[in-house]
C-alpha cells in the first residue's frame, strides 16, 4: 500500500505505520522459528532462575512434548472445520448475497468487518476465511456497479473481524477452562463454566463495544476523495473448491450420494440435542462436533466433503507442528518451578484492580512469540491463574485477560493473517496501517473492560 495518493499527498495512516511495516517484513521470523527460540529462552531462564539442572530441564521438556496432544487436536479441528464450513456451497452463496448489500465504499469496509466479526464469534476458523472471501466478493460486485474500493482496506476490515474471536463460541481459553480433564481444570481442581467467562455479561458487552468502536474507527480512516485506490484485479474472484465427481462404479455412486453424509450430520445433531437436554455444557469437543454436524449437513456428498478437507488441510500443518513445542515449554516451566518464579514477579507488580490490565498487556506481548491462541493459553494461563489466586482475583479475569491479549495483538502479528492474505493475494504490509487502527481501538475497549471488572 503506497503512502502517497494520486495528488502527491501522504496517507497519514500508512505513513505512520511505515516503521512497523519494515519491522514486520524484515525482522519477524516464522511462527515455528519463534516457537524454537522461545523454547531455548525458557530453558535458559529455568537454568538461571531456578535450581533445575540441564538434565531436569531436558527431561521436563521431553516429558511435556505429549502433554497437549488432545488440546492440539481440538485446535486443529476448529481451524479445519471452520475453513471447510466457509467453503461449503450454501455459505458461499450466502456470502455472495451479502456482498450485494453495501452501496458505498465506507459501507463496504464496515460491512465486511461486521460480517467477519460475527463469523469469528461463531468460530475463528470460519471468521478468517469469511473475511477474505467476502472482501473479494464485495470488491468484485461493487466494481461491476462502478464503485471504486480500496481492496487492501477491504481485506484489512475482514481481518479486523478476527479481533473478537476469543470472546465468542470457539474461544480456546474459556472453553479449555470449561472442559473436564483439561490442564486448566487440573490446576484449578475443577472447571469454570463459560457462563462466567464467554457468556458473562461483562464479556458480551465488551464484545459488542469492541465491534462498535472498531467499526467507527475503520470508517474514520477509510480512503476518501483523492486518496489512492488499489482495486481488486479483474477476474480475481475466488471460484471456490473444485470438486471432481466422476461416477462410474458402484463405489463412486456411494461417494456421490448425499444420504451417507446427511445421516452422519443428523446423528451428530441428535447427539448435541441430547447432550444439552441432559444438562451437558459447552466444551471444546462440543464446539467441534457442532461445526462437524453443520459441515456434514451442508455438503452435497462425500466427494465434496473430501475436496473441502483437502483444501482446508494445508492450513492445519503449522498448528500440528508447533503445539508439541508449546507443550514442551510448559513442561520446562512446570518441572523447573519457573511458573512460580514468573507468578511471584507478576504478583509483586500487580494489585487486584490492575491485575487484569497488566495480564492483558503481557498477553499481548507474549502473542508475538506464541501466536496461536491455544498455544499461548497453554503457556501463559497457568502463570496468570496462579498469580490471580494469590491476589484473590476471580479466575475468570486472567482467563479472559489472556484471551483478550491474544486477539488484540493478532492485528499486527502476521501469523494468522497469512491464510487470509493468501486468499486475497496481498502482503501484511498492505493492510498493516489499517489493522493497527483496529489494534488501538480494540485495546482501549479491552483495557477499560478489565479495569472496570477489577474495580468491581
Amino acid at each position: 500500500m503506497s503512502t502517497v495518493d494520486q495528488k502527491g499527498r501522504r496517507n497519514p495512516v500508512a505513513a505512520a505505520m511505515r516503521p512497523i511495516n519494515n519491522l514486520v517484513e524484515r525482522f519477524i521470523p516464522s511462527a515455528l522459528v519463534f516457537a524454537i527460540i522461545l523454547t531455548l529462552i525458557v530453558a535458559v531462564l529455568a537454568l538461571v532462575l531456578t535450581g533445575a539442572g540441564p538434565v531436569e530441564v531436558v527431561k521436563g521438556w521431553g516429558d511435556g512434548l505429549a502433554g497437549l496432544l488432545a488440546f492440539m487436536t481440538q485446535m486443529a479441528l476448529i481451524l479445519l472445520l471452520g475453513h471447510m464450513l466457509a467453503n461449503t456451497r450454501p455459505v458461499r452463496k450466502l456470502l455472495a448475497f451479502l456482498a450485494g448489500l453495501p452501496r458505498s465504499p465506507v459501507q463496504a469496509y464496515v460491512f465486511v468487518f461486521l460480517v467477519a466479526a460475527i463469523a469469528s464469534l461463531i468460530t475463528w476458523g470460519l471468521g478468517l476465511v469469511v473475511g477474505a472471501l467476502l472482501a473479494k466478493e464485495v470488491a468484485a460486485q461493487l466494481r461491476a456497479k462502478g464503485v471504486r474500493l480500496h481492496f487492501p482496506m477491504l481485506v484489512a476490515a475482514g481481518f479486523s473481524g478476527f479481533v473478537v474471536w476469543h470472546m465468542g463460541y470457539s474461544g480456546s481459553g474459556p472453553l479449555t477452562a470449561a472442559t473436564e480433564g483439561s490442564f486448566i481444570a487440573e490446576q484449578l481442581g475443577g472447571t469454570i463454566p463459560i457462563s462466567e467467562t464467554t457468556f458473562s455479561p461483562w464479556n458480551m458487552l465488551a464484545a459488542v463495544a469492541t465491534v462498535i468502536v472498531v467499526g467507527l474507527a475503520l470508517a474514520a480512516v477509510a480512503p476518501r476523495g483523492d486518496d489512492k485506490i488499489i482495486e481488486l484485479e479483474k477476474d480475481a474472484r475466488d471460484a471456490g473448491v473444485e470438486i471432481e465427481e466422476d461416477v462410474v462404479t458402484p463405489a463412486d455412486r456411494l461417494d456421490a450420494s448425499r444420504i451417507l453424509t446427511a445421516v452422519v450430520g443428523l446423528a451428530l445433531a441428535a447427539y448435541l440435542v441430547i447432550h444439552f437436554a441432559q444438562g451437558g455444557t459447552l466444551t471444546l469437543d462440543i464446539v467441534n462436533w457442532s461445526f462437524l454436524a453443520l459441515v456434514f449437513l451442508l455438503v452435497r456428498n462425500p466427494f465434496e466433503l473430501i475436496a473441502l478437507t483437502k483444501n482446508a488441510a494445508a492450513n492445519v500443518g503449522d498448528i500440528l507442528l508447533q503445539f508439541p513445542l508449546y507443550a514442551g515449554i510448559l513442561g520446562i516451566m512446570t518441572a523447573s518451578g519457573l511458573v512460580a518464579v514468573f507468578s511471584d514477579w507478576f504478583v509483586s507488580i500487580s494489585t487486584p484492580q490492575t491485575f487484569g490490565v497488566l495480564a492483558l498487556l503481557s498477553a499481548g506481548l507474549v502473542n508475538f512469540f506464541v501466536p496461536s491462541g491455544g498455544g499461548q493459553f497453554a503457556v501463559q494461563a497457568p502463570i496468570m491463574l496462579d498469580a490471580a489466586d494469590r491476589l484473590g482475583v476471580d479466575p475468570s479475569v486472567p482467563i479472559m485477560a489472556v484471551s483478550y491479549g491474544d486477539q488484540w495483538t493478532n492485528m499486527i502479528q502476521p501469523f494468522w493473517a497469512l491464510p487470509l492474505l493468501a486468499i486475497a493475494g496481498l502482503k501484511m504490509r498492505d493492510i498493516l496501517g489499517y489493522t493497527t487502527v483496529t489494534l488501538l481501538a480494540s485495546g482501549l475497549v479491552f483495557a477499560v473492560t478489565l479495569l472496570i471488572v477489577g474495580a468491581g
